[in-house]
């Protein structure tokens, strides 16, 4: 598994095959697309789009790529896409957020719903298990950057709420709406982030110590992140260090 786990394994991603990578890149271009229709195709003027370019830079989206999904918006090519979040529970009342980006709401909401009944889950209404996570923006900055104390003090005059260091880097919360002014802020005393985004940041996050319901789990938001119209998938989980090494 990839990215922060701490908070409920985050944004749990795969990157073993080129086919997953490409499936991300579309995704990431996909988001930036509809970032600079929806406002300025211009980074520095547009807040979600300069967000989108980071996140897709942070995953080495190439730069002609990045470029062609902002010239699309332009052009009028491709579909107009709507921003959906669909809500359900996973295997063990595992509580899921999954953002979508579709041109066919029927499809994907067909799609999603079978996703979880297939994996002995449900999917429910809007609001359903939302409530259970915070809406937050996440900056993070490798170790190299400085130690703990320096983090925080950047942290707290650029207007971050929180502050998490661990062995994988440094982890700055903020409020959802302070995300782009905080970012920049931080940028001016520690250099740019590695990523710059998002979440649904986890409450009380389940401990699972059950392999078998760990495998089901992951089986399910393996499907659900394999589908083109699934941007994001996020659960209330953390894995066992026992059940982390089995899978």
């Amino acid at each position: 598994m990839a990215g922060h786990s701490k908070w409920a394994n985050i944004q749990h991603r795969k990157g073993r095959q080129d086919g997953i990578r490409a499936k991300l890149f579309s995704k990431l271009s996909k988001e930036i697309t509809v970032a600079a229709k929806m406002g300025d195709p211009d980074p520095d003027k547009n807040p979600r789009l300069r967000l989108a370019v980071k996140e897709a830079k942070s995953n080495s989206v190439p730069k002609d790529v990045i470029d062609r999904a902002i010239k699309k918006s332009q052009v009028g090519e491709g579909e107009n896409y709507e921003e959906i979040r669909y809500e359900g529970y996973g295997p063990n009342g595992i509580a899921l957020v999954v953002e979508a980006m579709t041109d066919n709401r029927n499809r994907t909401a067909s799609n999603v719903r079978s996703y979880f009944t297939k994996s002995g889950g449900d999917m429910g209404q809007t609001g359903s298990v939302s409530f259970m996570f915070d809406r937050m923006g996440e900056i993070m900055y490798p170790l190299s950057v400085g130690d703990a104390d320096t983090v925080m003090m950047a942290a707290i005059e650029a207007g971050a709420s929180d502050v998490d260091t661990d062995d994988e880097g440094h982890w700055i919360y903020c409020a959802d709406t302070d995300l782009n002014e905080v970012s920049t802020a931080l940028e001016a005393t520690l250099g740019e982030s590695e990523t710059a985004k998002l979440i649904w940041k986890p409450q009380a996050p389940t401990e699972i110590t059950d392999l078998e319901t760990a495998q089901k789990l992951m089986k399910l938001i393996d499907n659900l992140e394999d589908d083109d119209d699934v941007q994001n998938v996020t659960g209330n989980f953390d894995l066992s260090e026992e059940v982390a090494a089995q899978l």
